[in-house]
């Protein structure tokens, strides 16, 4: 058999490529990157040699390489504050989401699975796990959700108990909601009491349930280990021990130590009623500057008088009555900082400066009327000066006429005049019908036939004498309540107010304008001036808060004693009664950031559940947690989202399943902080809202918005008389400039006005229906509420006393 010819090609070296500069199969896309002059890492559809090939290999293994040691200095750097015999322990916040859950029998179980025997004993209880060569301590809290939070926000790990036998009700899962709501570092789970399901087989089928029920929480728990078992307690102490914990990004911008001691000495050099406080604790976070305020707790902030330190002494081989006479030789502590003249000063307002001039603010009460009409965006229409040039009605006029010639024409001019040149006009001024129905115009049945012969028209004619009734008191009361039925309905008729007719709407309303759009007219600050509240002037304002709050962090960066030193921090001038309150619950102290002591106009959001039974009203008191500080607020609602004029819409309610703005007086935090809503009660406060901070603004505008309705009385074509929305001649001149609305969606203005009982004409842009509901909206400016620090231990003296401040404080708002 002949053998079979092979195909001829050419070698793959031999080709050459004519046109190198254009790429094959190469989109918009990559072209435009490779414009930019980027490489591409991975070469598509490239020749590479072997030599190549290995060469790209050892480029992979070395960045592989890279990337694995810069991932371990982070961790060794994340737990270098850990190491050694006085390192920083790591703090285990144990919390129980059941009512039979025993702290104390969790940490003694745990203890026990390492060979530590020391019984826990009140309050944080530091052990040494000599097998992993850490510190742990341990934080015990009950259900109160206060104290829960306290320890969890300085927590390294967070243990939650489950119990085996009873399921967690509703207050567990409020405690778990604000625990994840503030911020949260490592979570470990574990159950009590699994030992004692029967039969064995159950406990299985018990703890993949308990697994789905903390999942909905924490996604990321892989495992719910159970107390009972000295195996599974030992491998959560390794975890303990060996994990690096993840942090809080809010809480690692500023220095911050959980209490272990806390210490009242005698100072001869303080104020009456003050006296100086001695905090012991481990230093974690930031370095700890003396020129900051301390925050401590619920007390307050207050300054650092001096940073001692306060180091453990180690361990060696010496006997204990020799370490007892050590300390009781009181051997003289280095001091490691004192403030200096940069420290910041207490003072949460501006200094007062005395207005001059025509900067002087008027009273409210002293400002006058100075026009006839309504404020409209920036301009009073149909004031004194313009009742004269009240525009006349259109008139048939040839084309080309001026204004000049049109003044010596008295009537309609039909010579030269062409109907297909303008729009049919009927007697009233009003523009021709022919056009058909529309949705918004409602059922058609609703319309009433036009004129006929042998019946008179609806609408009165322009010679016919206007009936200028009295309005019947039980007309009105029937048309207002088929209209509304219950003042709480904000839902289905927002805004909406209802004016007795013996109320005059300019005096009633006449601090409120008119706003062509909402969120593009310009808002006259100038005519709010009478109405400011106190000291509103001498609130922090931040002209650029990305720039300010990067610098403020930048501050805390350098300096300071290093994280993971033990030390006594002297406070000054505390209270005195604070001594004798309770200390049921963990002690924190946290060093405010530069500025953090100044109060400002704070906007955070507020996002109320779906499972809320009851819509939150405006202005309600709520307990505010942002941060490490808590305050008693009244929040003003507002609509969220962002628009060119900043002026944005006032919320009578938060309605469940809704997100808005929450406004109110606080000092200023920097940073995306997590804010926890309470509601206060008499037994414990209860998780509501959660929301985050946004950046502060007094210039924030926010408006109350109310709505005038009316009722159609008469229509014909597009001109409608409209009644019970005033009630005088007066008012109707007075808000006359403002655009007119209906729920349907048509728009149109006041004409003019009929009788002296509010009654008045009104032309809109299409045909209305007469079970639709004619309003007109006016916007006020309301101003945020200032809020006080909430002091759990005050008496009621003290905090009447605080109360009535900040209400003088609100009246003007």
């Amino acid at each position: 058999m002949a053998p079979t010819p092979e195909a001829h090609h050419h070698r793959s070296s031999s080709k050459i490529n004519h046109k190198p500069f254009k790429s094959r199969h190469a989109t918009k896309g990559s072209i435009k990157e490779f414009a930019k002059g980027k490489i591409d890492r991975h070469e598509k559809g490239s020749r590479r040699t072997p030599h190549q090939q290995v060469m790209s290999k050892l480029d992979r293994k070395n960045q592989a390489k890279q990337i694995r040691q810069i991932k371990h200095q982070h961790n060794v750097k994340a737990t270098s504050v850990f190491a050694g015999q006085n390192g920083a322990p790591r703090i285990v916040a144990v919390v129980p989401l059941c009512d039979d859950g025993d702290t104390s029998h969790a940490i003694r179980n745990l203890n026990r699975s390492v060979g530590i025997d020391e019984p826990p004993a009140e309050g944080p209880f530091r052990v040494r796990v000599d097998r992993f060569a850490q510190n742990l301590l341990y934080v015990s809290t009950g259900t109160d959700v206060l104290a829960a939070t306290d320890a969890c926000r300085v927590a390294d790990f967070v243990l939650l108990l489950l119990s085996a036998e009873q399921e967690a009700d509703e207050e567990g899962e409020h405690l778990i909601r604000a625990i994840e709501g503030q911020g949260v570092s490592n979570v470990l789970t574990m159950v009590q009491g699994l030992d004692s399901i029967q039969p064995v087989k159950r406990q299985p089928t018990t703890v993949a349930s308990l697994k789905s029920y903390i999942n909905h929480f924490f996604p990321n728990q892989d495992k719910v280990s159970s107390l009972d078992s000295e195996r599974e307690c030992a491998n959560v102490i390794r975890s303990l021990c060996t994990t690096t914990p993840k942090g809080v990004v809010w809480r690692e911008d500023r220095s911050w130590m959980l209490v272990e001691e806390i210490d009242w000495p005698e100072s001869p050099n303080t104020l009456p009623d003050r006296r100086e406080v001695v905090l012991t604790g481990v230093i974690r976070g930031r370095g700890l500057k003396a020129n900051r305020l301390l925050q401590v707790g619920d007390l307050g902030h207050f300054q650092i008088d001096k940073i001692v330190d306060a180091t453990l002494p180690t361990a060696r081989k010496r006997k204990a009555h020799e370490m007892s006479m050590e300390v009781e030789s009181g051997a003289v502590k280095s001091i490691l900082q004192t403030p200096d003249g940069d420290q910041d000063d207490m003072e949460e307002l501006a200094p007062f400066s005395e207005p001059m001039g025509d900067d002087q603010d008027v009273d409210a009460s002293e400002a006058p009327l100075e026009s006839k009409g309504v404020l409209l965006d920036d301009h009073h229409y149909f004031s004194d000066d313009e009742v004269n040039q009240m525009p006349s009605l259109p008139k048939k006029l040839p084309k080309g006429t001026s204004s000049y010639q049109a003044a010596w024409f008295l009537g309609d001019v039909s010579d030269s005049y062409s109907e297909d040149d303008q729009e049919p006009v009927d007697e009233e001024g009003d523009l021709a019908m022919d056009d058909p129905f529309l949705p918004q115009d409602g059922p058609a049945a609703t319309i009433l036939p036009g004129p006929t012969e042998a019946t008179p028209s609806e609408y009165p004619a322009e010679t016919e004498a206007f009936a200028d009734t009295p309005l019947a008191d039980e007309d009105l009361n029937e048309y207002r309540s088929s209209r509304k039925t219950s003042a709480g309905e904000d839902l289905e008729f927002p805004d909406e107010i209802e004016l007795h007719p013996n109320v005059l709407a300019r005096e009633r309303l006449t601090r409120y304008r008119g706003l062509r759009s909402l969120k593009t007219s310009t808002w006259d600050t100038s005519y709010d001036k009478p109405h400011e509240p106190e000291d509103y002037d001498r609130l922090l304002r931040i002209p650029d808060y990305r720039a300010a709050r990067t610098s403020v962090v930048n501050d805390a960066l350098a300096g300071g004693v290093l994280p993971g030193t033990r030390v006594s921090v002297h406070v000054r001038n505390v209270p005195s009664h604070f001594q004798h309150q309770d200390r049921g619950r963990p002690l924190t102290a946290v060093a405010l950031l530069k500025h953090e002591q100044k109060r400002t106009v704070v906007h955070a959001t507020i996002s109320l559940p779906n499972s809320c039974p009851s819509p939150l009203p405006s202005k309600c008191e709520l307990l505010v947690q942002i941060g490490s500080r808590r305050f008693v607020v009244n929040p003003q609602f507002s609509q969220s989202g962002n628009t060119p004029n900043d002026v944005h819409k006032y919320l009578r309610f938060l309605h469940p399943g809704q997100t808005a703005i929450a406004s109110f007086i606080v000092p200023v935090t920097w940073g995306s902080i997590p804010v926890l809503y309470f509601a206060l009660t008499s037994a414990s406060p209860i998780l509501t809202a959660t929301g985050t901070t946004l950046p502060p603004s007094p210039s924030r505008v926010l408006t109350k918005r109310v709505i005038l309705t009316g009722h159609p009385y008469k229509i014909h074509k597009k001109l409608v008389t409209v009644r019970y929305m005033f009630f005088n001649t007066q008012d109707v001149d007075y808000f006359k400039a403002l655009r007119l609305f209906t729920k349907r969606g048509r728009q149109g203005f006041i004409k003019e006005s009929l009788g002296t009982h509010g009654y008045f004409k009104a032309v809109f842009d299409g045909r209305i229906s007469p079970m639709d509901a004619v309003g007109i909206s006016l916007y006020k400016r309301v101003w945020p509420r200032s809020a006080r620090a909430w002091r759990p231990g005050e008496s009621e003296k003290e905090r009447k006393e605080s109360e009535g401040e900040v209400v003088m404080k609100n009246n003007d708002m």
